[in-house]
């Protein structure tokens, strides 16, 4: 049976572009596998804590001598690490937070991340495919002014696939501020035409990945 792991990270719950767009890539996977399951993780509504002292230690010491508050800490990223696992498809809902990605998401990274398990020579998920909508209030495209500030696509290509050793592949929807910010008036436009190919681009891509 397929499994979708579906994360949203937007601390917006209504009009959301990335959760919207994240959602249609999850309906369309879903008309393809009307059998198979989705494991959703909202880390707004529903927040992993950060790594502590207590989830770094645990992986060091032998099971038996591990502290409660230890034996807590690994029983979550143990939880975590094996929805990603177990996943055959991956959507990730991510807007851009002051040039990068939502401090909820990079506490679900911490956990989900461990060297001789999910990243190192053989990462446990590897080749698992993963699609992240990198939603943004602007432009950061290239030849954009703001180009250079774009740390979102930057920075989880580089850990997805250089630790976790997925295959990410992303839907870029942009201007998505333009419609409630009067000085971006000129780029309602814009929005909307982004936002819709981010629209069917997630549902291609599902299809894609069913095929």
């Amino acid at each position: 049976m397929p499994t979708l792991l579906h994360i949203d990270s937007s601390a917006v719950a209504d009009g959301s572009v990335s959760r919207e767009v994240s959602a249609a890539f999850r309906a369309a996977w879903q008309a393809q596998h009307p059998e198979g399951t989705v494991v959703y993780r909202d880390l707004a509504a529903d927040p992993v804590p950060h790594l502590d002292v207590h989830g770094i230690s645990a992986t060091f010491v032998p099971a038996g001598g591990r502290t409660a508050e230890q034996d807590a800490a690994l029983a979550l990223r143990d939880e975590l690490m094996t929805e990603l696992e177990q996943a055959d498809a991956i959507v990730i809902g991510s807007p851009m937070y002051n040039f990068t990605i939502p401090s909820t998401l990079k506490a679900w990274l911490d956990q989900v991340i461990l060297m001789g398990r999910t990243a190192g020579e053989t990462p446990s998920a590897k080749g698992t495919p993963v699609t992240v909508v990198a939603a943004r209030g602007g432009s950061y495209a290239p030849g954009a002014p703001r180009e250079p500030y774009e740390f979102v696509t930057t920075y989880l290509e580089k850990v997805l696939t250089g630790m976790l050793g997925l295959e990410v592949d992303f839907i870029v929807p942009e201007f998505t501020l333009a419609p409630k910010v009067p000085a971006m008036a000129d780029f309602v436009q814009n929005a909307a035409a982004s936002k819709a190919r981010a629209l069917e681009d997630a549902a291609r891509k599902a299809k894609e990945l069913a095929a």
